[in-house]
């Protein structure tokens, strides 16, 4: 049934759903590096038609059974993969945790399937994709290779490529000493997103969309 939110998100962005994504790691290489954190924001509607952030689903991860751990990533990231006070679940649960939620916004939203956002988006989605098929879940939300990167759209905004200066570029508080965790990065990312595209749809009008092109297609 649709709510007073759907007509926007159902087309807004060719039927997908975006999701803002951020993932932690233990690496750079999605087939072998650890999955450690996953954050999942979900966008919703104020009632003057603009993108804000809704609710926010994370879970930590157990590097699966095999993954590489390096040394660098996890100094990087501050991240302890063992440490008991994580409450970390296994891939497959998280995974199932996150997109639980995600497929029913699709459905609610009267959109066709989730497309996923984030900062540097490819790296995220390479990690979702790879855990994915690691743990055989059958029906992940997301597009298979299509995703909008607040890169490039910051670029185009503000002159930044840098999560951190893009958001205070937009007037987005930053505290460094929380970034580099998936919930922190994912709900900057978030309002990075919505900052940008509400100024689009202000400032330039929201495009025109073809009801026979809403996710019919793969490309």
């Amino acid at each position: 049934m649709q709510n007073d939110q759907s007509p926007l998100l159902a087309t807004r962005f060719r039927g997908y759903l975006p999701v803002i994504i951020d993932v932690e790691t233990a690496g750079f290489n999605a087939q072998t590096d650890a999955l450690l954190e996953v954050a999942a924001v979900l966008l919703k509607v104020a009632p003057d038609g603009k993108l804000e952030p809704g609710i926010t689903i994370a879970h930590h991860i157990l590097p699966f059974e095999g993954a590489n751990l390096e040394a660098a990533a996890l100094e990087f990231n501050g991240i302890d993969p063992y440490h008991p006070f994580r409450m970390a679940l296994a891939e497959k649960e998280a995974l199932q945790s996150i997109f639980k939620p995600i497929r029913a916004a699709i459905k609610e939203n009267d959109c066709t399937r989730a497309i996923l956002v984030g900062h540097n988006a490819a790296f995220d989605l390479n990690f979702i994709n790879a855990a994915v098929a690691r743990t055989k879940i059958k029906r992940n939300p997301f597009h298979p290779f299509s995703t909008l990167d607040t890169v490039s759209l910051s670029a185009l905004a503000y002159g930044q490529t840098v999560l951190a200066r893009a958001a205070m570029a937009s007037g987005i508080e930053w505290d460094g000493k929380e970034a580099h965790s998936a919930i922190y990065d994912a709900e900057r990312t978030t309002e990075l997103f919505c900052d940008i595209v509400n100024q689009w749809d202000n400032n330039i009008g929201r495009p025109a969309v073809h009801p026979a092109e809403n996710g019919n297609s793969t490309n």
